[in-house]
Order: C-alpha cells, then sequence, then structure tokens
C-alpha cells in the first residue's frame, strides 16, 4: 500500500516538474521573441521611428527670405527693394466651436475685405484643422495693431512678417525688371526639387523671372511639437533662419534710361541702347508700359486681365518680343553682302528713275519721279534709293545670298539675351516659301526683301546687333543685363559677367570700312541730314520706313539705327535704335529721338537739355513719307 501511495507521488512530482520546465521554457522563447522584437524597433529599425515620430509630433513653419535687391549698373541706385509687411494666417481648429462665422466676420472687418472670400480660403472640411493657413497679404501695420488690440476676439488669428517686392523705379523699366507673384500649382510642379514650396513667390517676367534662383534666397524654418490634432504643445520653438537672397547689378544706366523714355514719348514703340564692345543693354524703352507694382495688391489678376487687354497691350516688350520689316535699314546688310561678294563694284551706277517695270507690276521708289539719276553704292544708301537695291538684289544677289548674309548678322536667330522671352524674327528662303505656301519664290520677292520688306521681319534689338558687327568690324557680342551677382548681407562681388563673343563674321576689314563711310555719309549728305544733325558728336547710321498694311494711310514704321562717335573705337562707341509704330500719327520722329538719345549721352545732358541743345524744342510734327 505505501509502495502504491511512493509511485503515485513521484508520477505528480514528474508530471509537475515537467509543466514547470515547459512553462519556463514557453516563458524564456516568449521573452527571447519580445527582446529580439523589442532589439529590432528601437536598434534596427530605431532611427526610421524617429524619423517618422518626429514627423508627425512636429509642425514646420516657413520663414521668408528676404528677396535680393536689383540695382543699376553704378550700384547706389536701388531699382528693387523690399518693404515691410504682414500676412495675416488662421488657425480654424483653435476657434471654438460654433464661433467660426462670428470671427471670419471680425477679421474680415479689419483686413476690407468679404467673409466669403475667408470662407474660400478655409473650406468646410478644413474647419476643425490645426493648420494655419494664410488669409490675406500685404497687409499694413496699422491694421496688424488693430487686430492685437482685439485678439481675446479673434482665436486663431495671427500674423507674421511677409516682405512686400516694390519698384522704385516704374515706367518704361517695368518691361525689363518683371514682376513677381505666388507660386502657381505648375510651376511647383517644375521648380519643388529646386527648394521651392507652395508658399514661394516667384518672378514671373523680366530680371525677376530670368534671375528668381539668384533673388530667391533661401527660406527659414520655425519647428514646434504638436499633438497628434495638431495643436502646439512646447512653447520653445526651433529656428533655422533664412538667408537673404544675392543683390544683382544690371547694366542699366537710369539717366539714359529716362532720356530714351522721354525721347521715344508717347508713341507706341521701342529704342535699344547698347555698347557694342560688350553687348551691355545701357537703357531698352518700350512704350506703352505698366506699374509693376499693381502685381503687388490683393487686385492683381484682374489688374493683369485689364492690362492684357488694353490697346496696344503695355505687357508687350517690343524692343525683343515684337518682330517688324527692317525696311531700309536692311540695305547695311546689302551693302555688306553686295562688298564682300564682290558682286556689284561700288562705284558702278544704277540709274533711278522712280519706278521699275518688273513682273507686270509697277514698283515705285520712295521720291517718285523723276527719281534720284544715277547713283553708285554710296549714294544709293544715303538716298536709300529703293531702285538701286531692286536691282542689285535681284541681279547680283538673288534670295539665297540675302538671306545668308541676314542669318550672318543674326537675323532669324535667338539673341540668348538674358530675359525669359524673346522673338527670333524671320528670314524667308525660296525653298520655305514653296514648302509653307506652295508658291514659287518670284523676282518680286526678292526685290521687297532687298530693301528690307516682304516676309522678313526683326526686333529693334535685331537691327541694334546689326549696327554693332558693322561697329566691331564683325563681331557681336551676347547681348545682356547681368553686370553683378553680390552678396546680400555684405555686399562682395560674388560674380562678374565678361563679353561674350556671339557671332563673328569672316569678312574683310576694308569691306567694313567701306559701309561705315557709307553710314556716316547718310548722316552727312543723306536722309538723315537734317534730323540727325550733330554739333558735339559725329554719328553714322541708317533711316529706314516700313510700309503696313491696314494700318491706314500715310502710316508708316519709322526706323533709325545709329552709332557714334563714328571715328571712335567701339570700346567708346554706343548704339542707339528707335522704332516708332505706324500705329502713331506720322510724323519721321525716330531718327529725332535717336539724335536727342546721343546728344544726352554724350554731352551729360536731360531730355530738356538735349532737345534745347540741338533745336528740337520748338519741333512741329514732320509730316510726309521720307527714307
Amino acid at each position: 500500500m505505501l509502495d502504491q501511495n511512493y509511485s503515485t507521488n513521484a508520477e505528480d512530482s514528474a508530471k509537475k516538474n515537467s509543466r514547470l520546465f515547459f512553462l519556463t521554457v514557453l516563458i524564456l522563447v516568449v521573452f527571447v521573441i519580445y527582446a529580439l522584437r523589442l532589439f529590432t524597433l528601437q536598434v534596427v529599425q530605431g532611427q526610421t521611428y524617429l524619423s517618422q515620430s518626429q514627423r508627425i509630433s512636429s509642425t514646420v513653419t516657413t520663414i521668408p527670405a528676404q528677396r535680393g535687391e536689383i540695382f543699376d549698373r553704378n550700384a547706389n541706385m536701388p531699382l528693387v527693394i523690399n518693404i515691410d509687411s504682414f500676412a495675416v494666417n488662421l488657425i480654424p481648429g483653435e476657434i471654438p466651436a460654433g464661433h467660426y462665422d462670428t470671427v471670419a466676420m471680425k477679421l474680415a472687418g479689419y483686413l476690407g475685405i468679404t467673409k466669403s472670400e475667408i470662407d474660400a480660403r478655409v473650406p468646410q472640411n478644413r474647419r476643425r484643422a490645426f493648420t494655419s493657413i494664410e488669409i490675406k497679404s500685404n497687409v499694413p501695420f496699422s491694421v496688424i495693431s488693430n487686430i492685437a488690440e482685439n485678439r481675446t476676439d479673434l482665436p486663431g488669428v495671427s500674423w507674421r512678417n511677409k516682405p512686400v517686392r516694390n519698384y522704385v523705379e516704374t515706367g518704361s523699366i517695368s518691361h525689363i525688371l518683371g514682376y513677381v507673384g505666388n507660386i502657381t500649382s505648375e510651376e511647383l510642379n517644375v521648380m519643388y526639387n529646386r527648394g521651392y514650396t507652395s508658399n514661394s513667390i516667384v518672378g514671373k517676367t523680366g530680371i525677376e523671372k530670368q534671375y528668381d534662383e539668384l533673388l530667391q534666397g533661401k527660406e527659414g524654418r520655425e519647428s514646434r511639437t504638436v499633438d497628434v490634432r495638431g495643436r502646439i504643445i512646447d512653447s520653445t520653438p526651433v529656428v533655422t533662419p533664412p538667408v537673404s537672397g544675392k543683390n544683382i547689378v544690371l547694366t542699366l544706366d537710369t539717366s539714359i534710361q529716362h532720356l530714351a523714355e522721354k525721347a521715344l514719348g508717347e508713341r507706341v514703340g521701342a529704342a535699344v541702347v547698347l555698347k557694342p564692345s560688350s553687348g551691355e543693354i545701357l537703357a531698352m524703352v518700350s512704350y506703352p508700359f505698366f506699374d509693376a507694382n499693381i502685381f503687388s495688391t490683393d487686385n492683381a489678376a484682374q489688374e493683369y486681365t485689364r492690362l492684357a487687354k488694353s490697346k496696344n497691350n503695355p505687357l508687350l516688350n517690343r524692343a525683343i518680343n515684337a518682330a517688324y520689316p527692317p525696311a531700309s535699314t536692311f540695305k547695311t546688310i546689302m551693302s555688306t553682302a553686295l562688298l564682300a561678294e564682290d558682286a556689284f563694284p561700288s562705284d558702278k551706277k544704277v540709274e533711278c528713275t522712280g519706278r521699275l517695270e518688273f513682273g507686270g507690276r509697277t514698283f515705285r521708289c520712295h521720291i517718285g519721279v523723276p527719281g534720284h539719276g544715277w547713283l553708285d553704292m554710296k549714294n544709293a544708301m544715303a538716298q536709300s534709293c529703293d531702285i538701286y537695291f531692286w536691282e542689285v538684289g535681284r541681279q547680283q544677289l538673288g534670295v539665297d545670298l540675302i538671306s545668308s548674309y541676314a542669318r550672318e548678322f543674326g537675323f532669324g536667330k535667338s539673341l540668348l539675351i538674358d530675359l525669359p522671352a524673346q522673338s527670333e524674327g524671320f528670314v524667308p528662303t525660296a525653298s520655305w516659301k514653296e514648302r509653307r505656301l506652295h508658291e514659287k519664290w518670284m523676282g518680286g520677292d526678292t526685290m521687297n526683301m532687298s530693301i528690307g520688306q516682304g516676309y522678313i521681319t526683326v526686333t529693334p534689338l535685331h537691327v541694334a546687333n546689326m549696327m554693332a558687327m558693322v561697329c566691331n568690324s564683325g563681331k557681336v557680342y551676347k547681348p545682356h543685363f547681368l553686370k553683378e551677382v553680390r552678396n546680400g548681407a555684405t555686399g562682395d562681388v560674388e560674380q562678374e559677367t565678361r563679353p561674350q563673343l556671339m557671332l563673328e563674321s569672316s569678312i574683310a576689314p576694308e569691306v567694313w570700312k567701306e559701309v561705315q563711310e557709307s553710314l556716316r555719309y547718310v548722316i552727312t549728305d543723306g536722309t538723315a541730314v537734317y534730323p540727325m544733325h550733330n554739333r558735339t558728336v559725329r554719328i553714322a547710321g541708317k533711316t529706314g520706313t516700313a510700309e503696313v498694311a491696314g494700318v491706314g494711310k500715310d502710316h508708316w514704321h519709322s526706323w533709325m539705327a545709329a552709332y557714334a562717335p563714328y571715328d571712335a573705337p567701339p570700346e567708346e562707341q554706343v548704339v542707339v535704335v528707335t522704332l516708332v509704330e505706324a500705329v502713331n500719327d506720322w510724323e519721321w520722329w525716330a531718327p529725332y529721338a535717336t539724335n536727342i538719345i546721343i546728344q544726352g549721352i554724350f554731352n551729360d545732358q536731360t531730355y530738356e537739355e538735349a532737345i534745347e541743345a540741338l533745336g528740337f524744342k520748338y519741333l512741329t510734327q514732320q509730316r510726309g513719307r521720307r527714307e
């Protein structure tokens, strides 16, 4: 009996030990599994989860960077600055339940907007969110003061400094400087990887757009810890300060810009002043123009629409974005081609009777019957005789050579100027006409092209580069506005623009010398002898009058392309090109405006002083067609 009981107790003890061992092993296995999992989470994947937790538990607010300023070539006169302004934000989740409409109504009153405008920025599905939403920018300090005084009635409302672009110089310079605006979703898709955000202010046109990444600077960051609903739960933010953008110094001379703007006056057209030895743009005027400051207002979209629909399109920079027939300024290229190809002796004469019969049509020289008489190349240039260039263009050169030389001067190509948009103009060929218009190139087409009419078109900057090539005896430097890039904080020069050779011709120096002499003769004994008369500066150049269909009787585009001083090295010369569109009342103003600009530049005179010195003060409108 005892043996049996002992045996039973032994078996029970063994079973208990077995169960205890199993439980111990099980506990150890579970512990090891949890330990391994904990090790994985904390050590192996710890950095990943830490980053995720930081993203979840922190909110980052951007601090706008001060946009770089823009200066004229003397670097002592800012053309564009930043002025202090504020943006008002709203965190709808901080507004007590049921009080949104009351707060929005009060805020709208302070900001001078409607409640519906706030509702549009804070849609129904975001009214419990703790994300900051910008309600209005460009808010003056006086309004911020009123909001601050009544902050207890405006839960969720805050404000921050947000500088506004201010264009000190307005008028024609607005086409060059451009303007800024809020980044669009399309722009953000392209620029996101370059550090831009949905709150970025970006250049829309002009220098502001061309050099936006230099001007932009680098935004700062303010990081705050928040709870799961986005509410701030710490009192001390982590701040990374913003870095100001670079300052830009342009090649523009504001005194010359003002001079050219006044010389052109309220005439639809353009004027360009450049240094042929470097490609530096000293002035670029296009009329009509606009005030870039309107794009910093809350009505920017409406103002843009108004300007876009305005007569003669003030948003268009006619100096580089509009193309016109070059008219008789093109005879500069024709003369160069004749001499370079040795196609027709420059001293051989052609008779101008005032009209030419060809292809069943009558082509009439601008002077009419009885014409200019017998002319060699120099006098044909001076008198801008159409018949001379019709004859030599059709018989001695032909369309292919004329097109080739036009392209050698840069016509029909982008001039690579540092602005976001520009017209290439157009140089036609016989094959183009057959392919595009399904018509054969005719001799009459060659004749039209020989005097800068027909299908060929150029911008005023193309014509300026043409004159620069003559000044430089076959070289053209890339036209540009950027002179220097400077550190926004210290003012130190970090980058300088060097002259960059863009076009170089193999035409012989003696050809250029003869062309230069012919252009000088235009001023002393030709069509420009009166309007370009100047007692203090020796000028060379070419007039041009382009016929325009559909504008009205006695209306033509008026051109003047000139450089001065004629007998100086290219380093001391400037090229001036003026275009007055046919939509203006005809007064043949382009040569007068060009002379005024040259007079002002080389005598350090204002527009008023220049017209007084030239005797143009009481100039009456000049009527009638002149070449």
